[in-house]
């Protein structure tokens, strides 16, 4: 794709909800990254502004790698995920993140009680640092690497009402499971590697990333399983503006943990051994690029998951975004292999060289381009 490398959260990620599914009524959630899949860096001084909508459905459960009886009837999210990035030098991108929450609900067995939540979830700050590029006009090299550091921002203890005394109206509210919450409350550390492999002449890339996120400890004194992922990616430019990218990708999330003096089962009914997952995953991507704009769709498809426990798992995952590159300050003109086109005045005269045609200051002749 000509402006955007997919996600996949992105994030992502997206680092999508990086633990949406962590067990049943006990997935913590995060910012995604561009749906998963941040690309590599941006150019020098290039802005990008990025948004995308994603939405979770899910009413599917199971006991280790088996499907098994339903423990709520349904769980639902909706995410709108934003970004604004931009190349502080041609190595070095720097990035600020955040989400918000529609809703995120889960609804009881015969839909006996309703659990839900909105608002802001967390900020992310990501720097981004180009460590190999290799361009010529047959093949193109690129290896990044990221640090990042999520901030919750949103409610992590939201409460929800268990109980209304009928003679007096008294009111009795517990927390409401992680599942629904906004973010999980913790501060983490987010580590990235981007791997691209070009072939210009064939409008084709392959593409992979490694994501790790080591969780921080909350508030609530939980801890929620550290994330890593590595997804694999093959991408094709068709008609020059449309897109088709077609994503392996793997997680692994870590079991949750309790300080000695919490009781997360008896706060709200969440069994730290019904966390944590193992996964495979299909994402087909579209995208349609028309200068500086791409829009994008895409699907997550499960090829395998084998939970610890038993937990709600993935029956619906789909994102939809757009992404806005432009340059702050005019480029000099560059040629298709990324180097630069410069005009010299033919007659040599001392500093009229310039990144773009036009008449030499002291004779007046056309600049020429140089080879």
């Amino acid at each position: 794709m000509r402006y955007f490398l997919l996600l996949t959260a992105f994030f992502s990620f997206i680092f999508i909800e990086k633990s949406h599914a962590q067990g049943c009524c006990s997935g913590g959630s995060g910012s995604p990254i561009a749906g998963g899949t941040s690309p590599g860096v941006l150019g020098y001084k290039q802005m990008e502004l990025a948004t995308n909508f994603q939405y979770i459905n899910s009413n599917r459960f199971k006991t280790e790698n088996k499907s098994t009886a339903a423990l709520f009837d349904k769980y639902e999210s909706k995410y709108l995920y934003s970004k604004v990035a931009y190349g502080l030098t041609k190595e070095l991108t720097f990035s600020v993140e955040m989400g918000y929450f529609f809703h995120k609900t889960q609804i009881g067995l015969n839909h006996a009680t309703t659990i839900e939540a909105s608002g802001v979830g967390d900020l992310i700050i990501f720097p981004r640092y180009n460590i190999f590029s290799k361009v010529d006009s047959t093949k193109r090299w690129d290896i990044t690497v990221g640090m990042g550091y999520k901030i919750p921002l949103g409610k992590h203890d939201v409460p929800t009402l268990v109980y209304t005394n009928p003679a007096t109206g008294e009111q009795l509210f517990t927390t409401a499971p992680p599942l629904v919450q906004p973010t999980t409350g913790s501060h983490d550390f987010i580590f990235y590697a981007f791997g691209l492999r070009g072939f210009p002449k064939h409008n084709f890339k392959v593409f992979t990333n490694v994501t790790f996120i080591a969780k921080g400890w909350n508030s609530l004194g939980e801890k929620f399983g550290n994330y890593s992922s590595l997804g694999v990616f093959a991408s094709k430019t068709i008609a020059k503006k449309i897109g088709l990218t077609l994503q392996i990708k793997g997680e692994q999330i870590k079991k949750m943990r309790a300080a000695k003096n919490v009781d997360v089962l008896a706060m709200y009914n969440v069994d730290t051994a019904s966390t944590g997952n193992k996964r495979i995953m299909c994402v087909p991507q579209i995208s349609y690029s028309f200068e500086k704009l791409t829009v994008y769709s895409l699907m997550e498809f499960p090829l395998f998951e084998n939970v610890n426990g038993s937990q709600v798992v993935t029956k619906t995952q789909i994102t939809v975004g757009v992404s806005y590159r432009f340059f702050t300050t005019k480029r000099p003109f560059c040629r298709p292999d990324g180097t630069t086109v410069y005009y010299d005045c033919p007659m040599r005269c001392e500093g009229n060289r310039s990144t773009k045609p036009g008449k030499c200051s002291i004779c007046g002749m056309d600049l020429i381009q140089l080879k």
